[in-house]
Parts: structure tokens; sequence; C-alpha cells
């Protein structure tokens, strides 16, 4: 028997993501929850041919569909929503789904309360809580995680990464924060954040680090012990940066198993040359992985022979781990119509061709009743080193210890 799960948000991001949902075979019914009614009926149309959604499971109220017989709810709202809309569908008994961040909020300490409210939540319910964090399933992590597994890295030495997104680039900042601010609840938000700004509380880049971090920390598995930070500040005026106390940010981080992690926030950057967007490196002893390049010695004990590096180009697609092919053929259906057929090549979009992958790893792990990857505890690592790098660069690049919230990997 398949699970119910419902859809909230169904905004510009959470139609990306309502047709995988619907689609994926251990999914037997949906239900669609947006404060817009017209989206609600949008994308009832959109998908109802899939049979799996009914009129009576259609709702404008975050609190019916809390109160309702699914499973399980993709939360897919506004960020500053994120973490208390979550604890609120656990205590009601379902397992969650979160865009990223956890939240959004100009208040770190705040911002690391909630990550401790969210573990708390998942461990008095017995309920799960996944992040849907892009970069870990993009395909040079689950390449890179692959090689580790194999202890092809030898020991980690260095990695650096980078969310790479200036304010005017081809996915434009200004405008999502617009878009954000439009609608029944998007017209909230200024109001909400006034109240932070009033008391001088400002944003920096890394209240957003999930996307630069998780690729590397997933592959080393190994957390973030201290980090020393520095901040840019826009010089223009740029009004975009108001409330930013930095348009970028770099922080070295040491990692608990001796390797160094240099990690850039940019917002403010005029060409991303020689980066991409949501990237990083990785450099072992004994294997490295950089731009779909990997290079590997072969030294696995001292020796007076000289060990070259052989190299391997990959592509995208041999990075990623293969989609079971019943779901991948379902989700090709979906998106591309009845002319698919059984074999057919699915070629994943979105964020690097994430979205599918976070799509299946959160249904199975509904109906498999066990704990998802990037849960609670990883995406409070994620948001407790973006906290500690900002602090940092607040106090001119101190070292600052990362806050540790418990166990992440068995």
């Amino acid at each position: 028997m398949g699970i119910k799960i419902g859809l909230v948000g169904l905004g510009s991001f959470g139609k990306a993501f309502s047709p995988l949902f619907t689609a994926h075979p251990l999914v037997d019914a949906v239900a669609l929850c947006d404060a817009e009614e017209d989206r609600v009926q949008d994308q009832y149309e959109r998908l109802k041919s899939s049979g799996k959604i009914s009129e009576k499971d259609l709702t404008t109220s975050f609190d019916e569909i809390c109160k309702s017989d699914c499973d399980a709810l993709a939360i897919i709202t506004q960020p500053w929503l994120h973490a208390p809309q979550c604890i609120q569908a656990m205590e009601s008994g379902k397992t969650v789904y979160s865009a990223v961040p956890v939240i959004s909020l100009p208040d770190y300490d705040e911002i690391l309360d909630w990550c401790g409210k969210i573990i708390e939540t998942v461990q008095k319910t017995g309920k799960e809580y996944m992040l849907g964090e892009t970069t870990f399933y993009r395909p040079q992590t689950m390449f890179c995680k692959r090689m580790a597994q194999q202890n092809l890295f030898g020991d980690f030495v260095y990695a650096e990464a980078e969310y790479a997104h200036d304010l005017d680039s081809w996915c434009s900042l200004r405008e999502v924060n617009k878009s954000r601010q439009q609608g029944k609840v998007g017209q909230q938000a200024a109001a909400f954040l006034k109240k932070y700004y009033d008391r001088g509380c400002k944003t920096t880049p890394f209240s957003y680090p999930t996307h630069s971090v998780s690729g590397v920390t997933e592959v080393m598995r190994s957390k973030a012990k201290k980090v020393a930070a520095v901040g840019y500040r826009n010089r223009n005026n740029d009004p975009f940066f108001a409330h930013s106390e930095f348009s970028n940010v770099t922080a070295f981080f040491q990692m608990e198993n001796g390797a160094a992690f240099r990690c850039a926030e940019l917002r403010e950057i005029s060409a991303n040359i020689g980066l991409h967007d949501e990237d990083f490196r990785i450099y072992g002893t004994r294997g490295s992985y950089a731009y779909n390049d990997w290079r590997n010695n072969g030294r696995t004990e001292p020796t007076p022979e000289i060990k070259p590096n052989v190299q391997t180009k990959v592509t995208d697609a041999e990075m990623r781990d293969p989609l079971p092919p019943e779901v991948a053929f379902a989700f090709n259906r979906m998106l591309n119509g009845d002319q698919v057929k059984e074999g057919d090549d699915f070629v994943p979009a979105g964020h690097g061709g994430s979205h599918p992958y976070l799509v299946h790893e959160f249904v199975s792990s509904v109906a498999e009743n066990r704990r998802p990857a990037i849960s609670a505890w990883d995406a409070a690592m994620y948001m407790a080193m973006g906290a500690a790098a900002d602090l940092s660069a607040r106090k001119d690049g101190e070292w600052v210890d990362v806050v540790d919230f418990g166990k992440t990997w068995d």
C-alpha cells in the first residue's frame, strides 16, 4: 500500500516538485495546499489526470492539511515559515520534507534555537524531518561519496566550495525577493522582518549555507569544529543589501577529520569565472576531484617508486547514481507525456538534476518508515556552520567554535 502526501506551497519552486511527488510509484494519493486558491486549482488541473488527487483534498489552510489523513507533508513555502510549519506538521503526526533553508531569519541565535526545536520534535513525536538540500544529490556529490566509500581519496586534506550567486545573475536575487513579497503570505514579509531590523539585526550570505557546506561534509562525513571567516560589505549603497551585514563571506573551517575546508558564500560577484554556482573540489592523499575530473595515484603504502596520477574525466550522467527504473519511468512519463516508453532515457533536472533524487529519497523513507538522508541533525549541522562563520566574520576573523547538535552519521 502506498502513501498519501500533502504538497504545501505551490509557487514557482513548489510547482517544480509537485509533478514528481505525484508521479512517484509509492504515492497513492496527493493533497494540495496553498494560501492562494488559484495556485491550488492550477495544480489540480495540471495533475488530476494522474488519478491521485481528489477535489476534497484541496485546501488553502495549513491547519486543515495538518489535520488531514496525509502520511507526510512536503513544505515548500516562504523560508521564514519552514521551521514552525514543520514542527506543527510533525506534532500533528506527519513526516515532513522542508525546502531549504531550515528557516531564514536575520537572527542566528533564533535560527539555531529553531534547529534545536526541530530535533526535539523529531525525538518527541517519532516523526522524521528531511531537508531538501539540492547539493546533496548533485552528480559530483554522488560520485565523490562512492569514491570515499572505497577509500579512494585516502585521507582528506583540503576542500573548497562555494555558492556563487550574484544578485544580478540569470536567476536574479532582486526578482526572487520581489516574488517572495507577493501574494497573501508574501505581503506579510515586510512586517514580519521589521521587528528584527528594528533591533538592529542584519542577515548575511551564510544565513543560507546549505548549498556550499553540504556536499563536502557529506562526502567527508565529518563535521566542522571551528571556523575563521572574513566578510565583504557592500560599498555602493545598493538597496538590496540594506539589511545585510555582508554581501560576501569567505570562511575557513577546521574539520574533525583534520582537513581544511574553505567555503565562500558570494552574492556580489561580477562573474563566476572558474566557479559553477554551487560546486566543490575535494583533495586527498590518494585521490582528488574537481570539475568532473578525478585523479588517483594508487598510493597505499610507502614506496620509493613514483606513483603518477591517473586522470579520469567523468560526465554528470556517469557520476549520478541510478534511480530505480520504475521511478525514473514514472517521472519521465509525468514530465514528458504518454509517448515515453519503459527504458527511455530520463535526464534528471532541477539544481543539477537533484530534484528527482530528493523526491525519491523522501517518499522512500516515508514508505519504509526510516530516517531520511539529510535528517534534522544534518540540517542543524549546516545551519550551525553558517552561524559560526557569520559570527567570526563579525569578529574580524576570530576563530569561533561550531555548535554541535549531536550524532549525524552512523
